[in-house]
Order: structure tokens, then C-alpha cells, then sequence
């Protein structure tokens, strides 16, 4: 089913990126896939004690709405951020649905990962499966710990407005490197903080029954994902720098989606009151 939705998106998406009058629908068909996506991954993320993405699938719902209204509409700035996410998708796909690639990338970041640990004196195991082990511990590494999620959304983004080939490069080099390279960082603080259990505190929130996995909560879930979005914000503010139509877009789209959401709640509190009386 997974799998599934995944591939539908992305040919909608596909879809969306040639001209003609079919594109708001397939661009409306590409983000239902998406939220669909987050919807079904619920359960596995709530078994991880990971309440980010269980929050975002709950959020997207209003957010499919009120896009699928403006696309309809045929409102340029939801269309151009169909577009960033079309874009971002055709990135990651090779290494999303093609398991050799995929395999590849995730070899490639275990190999540094491992390289790194062992520069600074930190005594790993690397194992089969793109297992790295420390003391009793162990961390797989999957695709998501790759930073390719982050440089497909980053480079989405970049390719919404039209750009001077200049910015082309000077965004690609802003974004790719830079994730990257954060990226092994992270995964090496997340793997010798859980190894070393920095951080084994409130086992009633952040644990889920196996032997210290607090510390691999707060370091990966609680600390490294709320740094890579404060990053990811910061790199987006950068590419503001760089391509100011963006800038304009992201106001744009600001504007609509929250006097969208204004609208919403201000009708929940008018049926509240006429609810009371």
C-alpha cells in the first residue's frame, strides 16, 4: 500500500510538470498521495515515540484543503509550490524507488559515518546491514539518515521561481554540501549519544520499552530533528538572499494560508457561540 501511494504521487507530480489544463488536478492528486503518505506512516512513528510527523500528517489535512481550493483557482503561488514539490520529488525518486541507488547513497554515508567516528578516536563496529555499533548499542542507517529528503525539498524550493543560472549554482551550493555535511554530523552525535546514553531521562515519555532507547529519543527525535528544521529554516532564509523571488512567493503563500486558517477558526467560534445559546 505504501509503495503504492508513493508511486501514485510521484506520477501525479510527474504529471503536473507538463503544461496544459490537466495540471491543478494532477497537482491535487500528487499532494492527497503525500498526505496520505504521512497519514499511513503514523502508527510507525507514534511506535517510535516521535510525535513530529504525527503532528504534521494532522496538519496537512487543512493544508490539502485549502491548496487543492487555490489550485482549482488557479492561484500562481500554490502553483508554484506544486511545482517546488514536483520538483523535489523527481530528485528523490532515483533514490527512493530504485533499491540499488538507494543502497548505494545509504553505503556511502555508513562508510563516512564510520570514517569519522573512528578519526575522532571513537571506537565503533561496523556491521552488516548498514549497522554501526557501540557498546551494547546499535543505530541502522536507512535512506531518511542520508540527508536526501532535505537536499530534494531544499532544491524543490529553489526550482519554484525562475532563476539566473547564477543562482542555480549558488543555490545547488548552499543546499547540497551544507545538508550533507550537517547531516553526517548529526548522524554521528545521534549514534554516540544513544551508544553512550547521554541523555537517559523521563523513560515514561521518551521510552517505548527497549533498554535505553531514551537517549536515542531526545538525541535524535527531540534534539537532531528540532536542529535540522531550525537548519533547514535557516538555509531556506539564505536562498531569500539569493533568489528574492522566493522571498515574495514565501509572503504570498504566508498571506493565504494563515487568513486561510484565520477564516476557519473564526467560523469554529462564531458555531461555538450559536452552538451555546
Amino acid at each position: 500500500m505504501l509503495d503504492f501511494i508513493l508511486l501514485f504521487s510521484f506520477a501525479t507530480f510527474v504529471v503536473f510538470l507538463i503544461p496544459g489544463p490537466q495540471q491543478r488536478y494532477a497537482a491535487i492528486a500528487g499532494w492527497t498521495g503525500l498526505v496520505l503518505l504521512l497519514i499511513t506512516e503514523v502508527p510507525y512513528y507514534l511506535s517510535l515515540s516521535n510525535l513530529l510527523y504525527p503532528v504534521l500528517a494532522i496538519l496537512s489535512v487543512p493544508f490539502l484543503l485549502i491548496t487543492a481550493k487555490y489550485l482549482l483557482k488557479g492561484d500562481q503561488a500554490v502553483l508554484s509550490l506544486s511545482r517546488a514539490a514536483a520538483v523535489g520529488y523527481l530528485i528523490y525518486a532515483p533514490f527512493g524507488f530504485v533499491p540499488a541507488i538507494g543502497e548505494w547513497l545509504i553505503g556511502v554515508v555508513v562508510g563516512e559515518v564510520y570514517a569519522i567516528l573512528t578519526w575522532l578516536g571513537i571506537a565503533v563496529t561496523l556491521m552488516p546491514g548498514n549497522i554501526i555499533a557501540r557498546n551494547i548499542f546499535s543505530v541502522e542507517i536507512i535512506l531518511a539518515c542520508t540527508g536526501i529528503q532535505g537536499i530534494a525539498i531544499m532544491l524543490g524550493v529553489a526550482s519554484a521561481v525562475k532563476t539566473t543560472l547564477r543562482q542555480k549554482v549558488y543555490a545547488f551550493l548552499l543546499i547540497v554540501p551544507t545538508i550533507y555535511l550537517l547531516n553526517l554530523a548529526r548522524n554521528v552525535a545521534v549514534i554516540v549519544a544513544y551508544a553512550d546514553q547521554w541523555f537517559p531521562y523521563l523513560p515514561e515519555i521518551a521510552g517505548n520499552g527497549e533498554y535505553g532507547y531514551e537517549s536515542f529519543f531526545w538525541a535524535h527525535n527531540i534534539g537532531a530533528e528540532g536542529l535540522a528544521l531550525v537548519l533547514l529554516i535557516a538555509i531556506a532564509y539564505a536562498l531569500f538572499r539569493i533568489i528574492p523571488l522566493l522571498g515574495d512567493l514565501a509572503i504570498r503563500l504566508s498571506d493565504l494560508y494563515l487568513g486561510e486558517i484565520r477564516g476557519i477558526w473564526n467560523k469554529i467560534k462564531v458555531l461555538s457561540t450559536i452552538t451555546r445559546r
